[in-house]
Parts: C-alpha cells; structure tokens; sequence
C-alpha cells in the first residue's frame, strides 16, 4: 500500500524576517496612535481654550474645539453656548453652508432657548452682503440669482427675529438690515430698467420698471422706476400711458426733480443704505 505523507517546510530565514517586521510595523502603528490632548481637559478649560482661539481669528482651531465641547457636555447650556460659538467661528472664517446648518440644527434641537433670537440674528448674518446694492458692485456687476437668493434668505431670518422677538437687543439691527436688504432688490430692478432705457430697449425697461413698483412699496427708489416708465413711454409714443405714468408720479413725488432736470448722474447714490 502506497502512502504519502505531507512534509512541512520549515520557513526559510529571510520569510521568518519579513514576517517579524510586519509584526513590528504593525505594533509600532498601534502604539504611535494620535492622543487627544484635550483627553483630561475640563469643559470650563475647552471652552476658554476655544474662546481664545476664536478671539486671536484662528477660527479653524476653535471650531473642532467647540465640537468636542459639544460632546463632553451635551445637555448642558454650555454645549448649547459650544454650538452657537461655532456656528460664529464658522461664519467669521467663511464657512457659510456649515454655519447655517449648525444655526438649523441648534433651533431644531432647543427650540425654547432663550438664545433663539441671536441664533435667527446670526442665520441672517451669514448670508448678508453689504455689497449687495449700491457703487461698484451695482453698477459694474450684475446681481446674480445667487445673490438675490442669499439675500432673500437673510431677510426671512431677520423677519422671523423682528416678528418673534420685537423687544430683543438684536432686533433694531435686524430691522435697519432687512431695510438695506429691500432697497439693494429694489434697485437693482431699476438699474436694469435704466440699462434697458439708455440702450434703447423700452419694452424691456417697462417690464423692470414694473417689476420694482408691484414687488416693493415705501422704497425710495421707486421715484425713478416711475421715471423710467414715463420716459419709456413717451420713447414709444404710448402718450396716454406716458402721461398716466407722469400723474403718479407728480401725485406721489410733489417735489420729483425728474421732469426738470432728468436722470440723475449714475455715479451718484440713489439711497444710502449702510
């Protein structure tokens, strides 16, 4: 009867060698792990520590920081304190998107805290530009849809705060922003309709014209938009509705210095917002 017998090979020395510096390598990455220096820190320290970095303007230092306050003292007020400090040091370094969602998931989470009106303060905040209207900004670029939409969000956040919480300190601000916010659409409708009428396009300058007058009231620069339609008309020889435009206009602006004088310069600012 035949049999076979299996022999095992011992390892060859240079395989017993790979084999150990596996071993070794593989021991020296377990005991080389990155520590938490905050491991043994209090959450009273954390928060200084991150307090510190926030104020010195190293915000991508203090936002982990306030993270891991979040953490170690969730369901606290100062967990609370920890995520609106972040949603700050988010939005002071840039971060828009992710400050806005810090400040959304703060108002879902604590809807009764009494910090709610500087959370709805600070959501307006993020997306408010005070470029957005007059001088270079208006005059040299178009306001993109982008733009209007940032806009329109922060305007909403500080409705809400206004309509909420009318007697908070952060309300007067509010109120004195979502008027900027207002007059910087407004007029950019009638930057357009005047860009429209300088080049001859009069249909186009009514229909913006009209746009700023049925969208927004109490704005100063509705006066032009009025203008512009009485011109536009009169361009077109539409005389019954040039001279209705020009009846508004004399009714609502008595003292309008349009019909003397005409357009004013466009290096001149229409309104002063901020």
């Amino acid at each position: 009867m035949l049999s076979t017998k299996l022999s095992v090979v011992p390892a060859t020395r240079p395989v017993a060698a790979v084999v150990l510096a596996c071993v070794f390598a593989l021991s020296a990455c377990s005991s080389t792990t990155v520590k938490d220096p905050t491991a043994a820190w209090s959450p009273n320290k954390i928060y200084a520590e991150a307090r510190e970095e926030a104020n010195s303007g190293a915000y991508d230092k203090a936002i982990p920081l306030f993270e891991k306050l979040e953490g170690r003292a969730a369901g606290t007020p100062l967990a609370q304190q920890a995520q609106l400090e972040k949603a700050y040091a988010q939005y002071k370094g840039g971060e828009q998107a992710q400050a806005q969602a810090t400040l959304d998931r703060f108002m879902k989470l604590h809807p009764a805290s009494p910090a709610i009106d500087y959370a709805l303060y600070l959501k307006g905040l993020v997306t408010f530009n005070e470029n957005l209207g007059l001088f270079s900004f208006l005059y040299r670029q178009d306001l993109s849809e982008r733009d209007q939409k940032a806009a329109k969000e922060s305007f909403d956040a500080f409705k809400d705060l206004s309509s909420r919480f009318p007697d908070s300190k952060y309300t007067a601000d509010a109120r004195l922003r979502m008027t900027y916010i207002v007059n910087s659409l407004a007029q950019y409708e009638v930057h357009v309709a005047r860009y429209y009428y300088t080049r001859g396009a009069y249909i186009s300058a009514i229909n913006r014209a009209q746009t700023a007058l049925t969208d927004y009231r109490d704005v100063p620069v509705l006066e032009d938009a009025l203008f512009i339609l009485y011109k536009s008309y009169d361009a077109l020889g539409m005389v019954q509705l040039r001279d209705d435009a020009k009846r508004v206009m004399e009714r609502s602006y008595p003292k309008s210095e349009y019909l003397t004088k005409g357009f004013r310069s466009v290096e001149t600012p229409w309104y002063r917002f901020w």
